[in-house]
């Protein structure tokens, strides 16, 4: 049996999984090696297979889905791909988040 879930592409994992770390598109878009609009398409094209209309919906849904295994396949997703950060760094991103000027 398939869930929405399975219908995500990897980008669309790792998206929503920074999104349930509290990251915004911005810094999202600097540790993807991409622009705050790909994020916003990724965030768009999740929403509309999953079934959410906004940030914390999604969010909602990551964690009663199961939120720290999205988070451990986002790691090995990223590692796997270009080699750009691993997982570890995508978890320490979420906790260095810089205060707004």
């Amino acid at each position: 049996m398939t869930t929405p879930r399975d219908h995500l592409t990897s980008k669309e994992i790792e998206v929503a999984t920074l999104v349930w770390q509290g990251l915004t598109n911005r810094e999202i878009g600097k540790l993807t090696g991409t622009t705050e609009q790909v994020v916003k398409n990724h965030l768009r094209s999740a929403f509309d297979k999953l079934g959410v209309w906004s940030r914390l919906e999604l969010a909602m849904y990551v964690a009663s889905h199961g939120g720290q295994s999205w988070t451990e396949e986002a790691g090995r997703l990223r590692d796997s791909s270009l080699g750009r950060c691993s997982g570890q760094e995508i978890r320490a991103g979420a906790n260095a988040r810089t205060p707004p000027l």
